[in-house]
């Protein structure tokens, strides 16, 4: 299994309405392939950069590479991310 985690923050003001439809936009990617126990997170913490966090589980590399080449992600990305999150960080992580 492999945990795919994206930690980001939105150009939006926080409490906003944008804010508030851009994170429920997240929850189009639980209907995109091989994507598993999808999660939305905000942080809580001063001790990062980032305000939010999602996460979702793919069973091999190749089901993340095809998530992440599909058409859904791929317009979603250009849709809604680019234009609407400042920056980000992308990890994925296999258990050890």
């Amino acid at each position: 299994m492999i945990e795919h985690t994206v930690s980001f923050t939105l150009k939006h003001p926080a409490g906003s309405a944008e804010e508030k439809d851009f994170i429920e936009s997240l929850r189009d990617i639980t209907n995109m392939p091989g994507v598993q126990n999808f999660r939305i997170n905000r942080q809580v913490s001063s001790k990062g950069p980032f305000a939010f966090q999602i996460s979702m589980w793919f069973d091999t590399q190749a089901e993340l590479d095809a998530y992440d080449a599909s058409k859904a992600h791929v317009d979603y990305v250009h849709e809604r991310w680019i234009p609407e999150v400042t920056e980000w960080q992308t990890l994925d992580f296999v258990e050890i």
